[in-house]
């Protein structure tokens, strides 16, 4: 039988997985945004010089960089929502990571009280029938 505690840690690495999934897919974007930036540069340099390259005329290469920057402005949009999710992602491994940690503390705790009865000889049975000392702060 797994434990809480152990679940929790098993989770902490699967939405670790998914960051990092996540943080990959986002510099896939960012790459793709430079290289159409790149590109839309490229193409407002060769209209602007007024000379377009052998067998381009300057109405298929304003076509192109419309084209071009219409993608430009998708992927960054694309790249936002992405960023959006890697933060949430990277709040909850934070969140689940506490959890864990408490609960592997929890754990911890449970194992050091079992081996100390163990050591004693008292068994949890017995210590439920114990009579236990009145608080302090009686009235």
């Amino acid at each position: 039988m797994t434990s809480r505690a152990d679940k929790l840690v098993r989770m902490v690495s699967l939405v670790k997985l998914q960051l990092r999934l996540s943080e990959w897919q986002l510099a896939h974007l960012r790459q793709q945004e430079r290289s159409l930036q790149d590109e839309q540069e490229w193409l407002v340099g060769t209209l602007n010089e007024g000379k377009p390259p052998a067998g381009s005329s300057s109405a298929s290469i304003a076509r192109r960089l419309n084209r071009t920057s219409a993608g430009a402005r998708a992927v960054q949009a694309q790249a936002s929502q992405q960023l959006d999710q890697v933060r949430a992602e990277t709040r909850r491994v934070k969140q689940l990571e506490q959890v864990a940690k408490a609960a592997l503390a929890d754990k911890l705790r449970d194992a050091e009280a079992r081996s100390l009865e163990e050591m004693t000889g008292v068994s949890p049975a017995v210590r439920d029938w114990t009579p236990r000392p009145a608080s302090r702060n009686k009235t």
